[in-house]
C-alpha cells in the first residue's frame, strides 16, 4: 500500500474549483428537492434508508459528522431525525447553498469549510461519519478514512456510498460505462473527472485500508438500478447498472 503522505494532493484545490465553479450551479436546483425529503435516499439509484438502514436507529441526539457534504442534505435528513450534524465540505459555492436552504427549512446544523482529509474537529466524539458521494468519492481514502476513524468514539459508524470497482474499470475517458474492461482494475483508483478527481479502490484494498484504521466491516450493499423509474445519466445508464454495479454502500463499526 503506498505511504499516504506520498501521494499527490492536487487532487484537494482541482475539486474545490471544480465543484465551486463547474458544478455548484448544477446542483443547486436539486439541493431543494433533496432536503424536503422525508425518508433519506442513497446514491444515483436512490436506495432508500429503509433498505440500506446506513443511519443508526438511535441516533437522536448525538453528534454526527459529514464529511464532502455539497449542499448539506444528508445533515438536513440527521438533524430532521434529531441528530446534531456537521457538515464539512471543501467548495464555499455549494456551502453557500446550504446555508440558505438551512435558513429556509430552519433545521440546525453547523457548515464547516474545510478539506475533509484534514477537519479542525476534536476527535473522538462523534457517534457518525458518513458521506453520500462525498469525501468517499472525491477525497484520498487513506486520508480521509484516517479522519474518520480520529473522530469517531468507539464503537461510531462510518456509513457512505461510492463509486463500485466494476464502473471504474468499465468507464471511457468520456460518455457512459462500457460492457468492456477499459483500463486495468489494478492501479486505477485515482481518476479524472471532468475538472475534478476521483478515487475508488479495489474492494480487497479498501477493506484493508478500513482494518488498518480500527474498523470492523458491518455491511457492503452492491446496487442495481432498479427496474423501472430509474433515469440514465452521462456517466452510466440504468441499463448498465442492471447487470453490473455502478455503485456501493458501504457500513463499518470503529472498533479498534
Amino acid at each position: 500500500m503506498a505511504d499516504p503522505g506520498s501521494e499527490p494532493t492536487d487532487h484537494v484545490a482541482r475539486n474545490r474549483v471544480h465543484w465551486d465553479e463547474e458544478r455548484a450551479a448544477y446542483h443547486a436546483p436539486l439541493a431543494r428537492s433533496h432536503w424536503a425529503q422525508r425518508e433519506p435516499t442513497w446514491g444515483l439509484w436512490a436506495t432508500p434508508e429503509s433498505r440500506a438502514r446506513l443511519i443508526p436507529d438511535d441516533i437522536a441526539g448525538r453528534r454526527v459528522v459529514e464529511l464532502g457534504c455539497g449542499t448539506g442534505y444528508v445533515s438536513a435528513w440527521l438533524a430532521r431525525a434529531g441528530a446534531c450534524p456537521v457538515a464539512v465540505d471543501v467548495s464555499a459555492a455549494q456551502l453557500a447553498t446550504a446555508r440558505a436552504l438551512r435558513e429556509e427549512f430552519g433545521l440546525a446544523m453547523d457548515l464547516v469549510l474545510a478539506d475533509a482529509e484534514r477537519v479542525s474537529l476534536r476527535g473522538g466524539r462523534f457517534a457518525l461519519v458518513i458521506s453520500d458521494y462525498g469525501a468517499s468519492l472525491w477525497c484520498d481514502p487513506h486520508r480521509w478514512i484516517a479522519e474518520a476513524a480520529r473522530l469517531l468514539e468507539p464503537g461510531g459508524r462510518l456509513a457512505f456510498s461510492r463509486r463500485s470497482p466494476f464502473f471504474a474499470v468499465c468507464r471511457p475517458e468520456a460518455g457512459a460505462a462500457d460492457s468492456r474492461l477499459l483500463r486495468p482494475y489494478f492501479g486505477a483508483s485515482r481518476l479524472p473527472h471532468g475538472g475534478g478527481v476521483e478515487f475508488t479502490l479495489p474492494h480487497g484494498e479498501l477493506i484493508r485500508l478500513l482494518r488498518e484504521h480500527g474498523f470492523t466491516v458491518d455491511e457492503l450493499i452492491e446496487v442495481a438500478a432498479p427496474e423501472a423509474g430509474a433515469r440514465d445519466y452521462p456517466e452510466v445508464t440504468a441499463a448498465w447498472a442492471r447487470s453490473w454495479p455502478s455503485e456501493e454502500l458501504w457500513k463499518a463499526t470503529r472498533t479498534g
